[in-house]
């Protein structure tokens, strides 16, 4: 394993940013693995470390194919980090939204290009993920859907072994994101979406990390044997179904991720807040699968609640 430090910019008040990434093995720059771009991206800096300590071991014993390299970057906002705060501390701004970035820019952007210059050359990248609303997921593989993309990368989906493949038709803010950036530059680019954001889950992590493990197996960068996972249904990211609050309250919840629901039933409830009644009822509009679950207590009016996948798309 090689430690370095990849990008590092200075600070007036506190000690320099550094972003540190761990490669393993050595020749073509064959994975690249990003963890937290944002402050409250815990999971996700969680299951980069938990890769970097169990690709020291399988280094050690010879697992890592010669002539191929992995790079680890658990984290690239610890600033945010260390306060709890999703975004850039000074100027809340999403380093996510910086890319490729520009390095005579904003901090952000500085950063972003800093980051960018140093992977951009992998020949797969996978970034773990979160996403602007507040719930659970099930486990789950995303790529965007552009002209960059080729066929074995969709195809290569499947070899994570998570539940769901996601092909996602980018809008045009997405075309800031490393995601898309990586793709643009000829890179086979992932975004591995695990349970939770700001915690960590044990089951959820492992996930994470296996499904990471998977796909380096079925590239050919590393030889070790592990379970091949569960079969992957891929399907368009337009073909889920939101479903909405259409008042505000508190919620309680009726099902979770990964419950099977059939049309019309209840999904959750929403409680008056103040005098303890249901106001509203939030029910499925198909049978299907529950995919997301929106996890705050409180609920404003229009709030994405529940994503549900269709039994007809899979």
């Amino acid at each position: 394993m090689v430690k370095d430090i990849i990008y590092s910019i200075k600070s007036p008040y506190r000690q320099s940013m550094d972003i540190v990434g761990y490669t393993f093995g050595s020749g073509e720059r064959s994975c690249c693995v990003v963890g937290a771009l944002r402050g409250n991206e815990i999971q996700q800096m969680a299951i980069c470390a938990q890769l970097v300590d169990t690709l020291k071991r399988l280094e050690e014993s010879g697992c890592v194919i010669s002539g191929k390299s992995v790079m680890i970057i658990p984290c690239a906002n610890n600033y945010s980090m260390n306060i709890g705060k999703r975004f850039w501390t000074m100027d809340n701004t999403d380093i996510n939204r910086m890319f490729p970035g520009y390095d005579q820019g904003e901090t952000t952007q500085r950063i972003a290009d800093g980051l960018f210059k140093a992977i951009r050359d992998y020949v797969h990248g996978i970034q773990m993920a979160s996403f602007y609303r507040d719930g659970d997921f099930l486990p789950h593989i995303k790529m965007m859907d552009t002209d960059y993309g080729k066929i074995e990368t969709y195809e290569s989906l499947s070899d994570f072994g998570l539940p769901y493949g996601l092909l996602r038709t980018p809008h045009p803010y997405d075309t800031t994101t490393l995601n898309y950036n990586w793709q643009v530059w000829g890179c086979r680019a992932y975004s591995l979406f695990s349970t939770y954001t700001d915690h960590i889950g044990k089951k959820s992590t492992q996930t994470a990390v296996n499904a990471t493990l998977r796909f380096l197996i079925a590239k050919g960068i590393l030889k070790w044997t592990l379970h091949r996972g569960m079969h992957t249904r891929i399907l368009n990211e337009e073909s889920i179904r939101t479903v909405k609050t259409g008042c505000a309250g508190m919620q309680k919840k009726h099902v979770t991720i990964g419950d099977e629901v059939a049309e019309g039933d209840i999904l959750c409830e929403i409680v008056h807040p103040l005098e303890g009644n249901t106001i509203s009822l939030i029910t499925s509009p198909v049978d299907g699968t529950v995919f997301f679950a929106h996890n705050k207590q409180l609920v404003m009016e229009h709030t994405d609640m529940f994503s549900i996948v269709p039994f007809s798309n899979v």
